[in-house]
């Protein structure tokens, strides 16, 4: 695992052996944000089941201005740790590591931390077997509801979600869907906050939103 871009470009990550985390392919994650360009530069990030942080750290390598990682495994926030510890001060002051389960997370940092908050852009990649299982009676519903919460997110942050190839699920009403970007074996959506009644449609906020949605054929050792 490495940092693709950015001024931390070609640093190496260490990666949690095993099945615990699901990193993303460097593939997919160039991919992601190339489409991106620069809307993180300055951008508060959370990366939620941040895993050892790759996500999260392309984003600060990119420009955002602060990353919140959120991870229950001890282990992925040893490593997650030691990567932010690898990139020197500048990388520490602008990150902050917070071990916890999500589904008893406040999703808002105390004390000196606070200035993280609220977030400008969410990462958001649980396990693929929650997605599935996404519905208005899951917990997970409930954290997705909690994220659009204004002492959590800006109005006008962005949600970033990985998914399965042709998942089935259901988002809360909070959230709209801006853009859908299908991979060979996976999906990323990214989510807006839904938008108070009579203010610009979807279409009009799309259309000021110039990303390409072409489908990317990812390949098959990437997949």
């Amino acid at each position: 695992m490495r940092i693709i871009a950015g001024r931390f470009r070609r640093r190496k990550l260490m990666a949690n052996p095993g099945l615990t985390t699901r990193p993303i392919s460097d593939f997919v994650k160039e991919s992601l944000f190339e489409r991106l360009g620069d809307w993180i530069e300055g951008q508060r990030v959370a990366d939620i089941f941040s895993g050892t942080g790759t996500i999260g750290l392309e984003a600060l390598s990119r420009g955002a201005a602060s990353v919140v990682f959120i991870e229950k495994d001890r282990k992925a926030v040893e490593l997650l740790k030691h990567n932010i510890e690898s990139l020197g001060e500048e990388a520490q002051e602008a990150c902050l590591c917070w071990q916890t389960d999500i589904f008893r997370c406040s999703f808002r940092p105390k004390g000196d931390s606070a200035k993280f908050v609220p977030f400008d852009w969410m990462f958001f990649d649980p396990p693929f077997v929650m997605v599935e299982e996404l519905s208005p009676t899951s917990e997970l519903f409930r954290v997705l509801k909690q994220l659009a919460r204004d002492d959590v997110s800006s109005p006008d942050t962005r949600l970033v979600m990985r998914t399965p190839g042709q998942a089935q699920f259901v988002m809360p009403d909070v959230w709209e869907l801006a853009h859908h970007w299908p991979f060979s074996h996976m999906e990323i959506f990214i989510y807006r906050k839904a938008q108070p009644f009579g203010s610009a449609t979807l279409e009009e906020q799309a259309a000021a939103e110039p990303i390409d949605e072409t489908p990317i054929a990812v390949p098959e050792t990437e997949a």
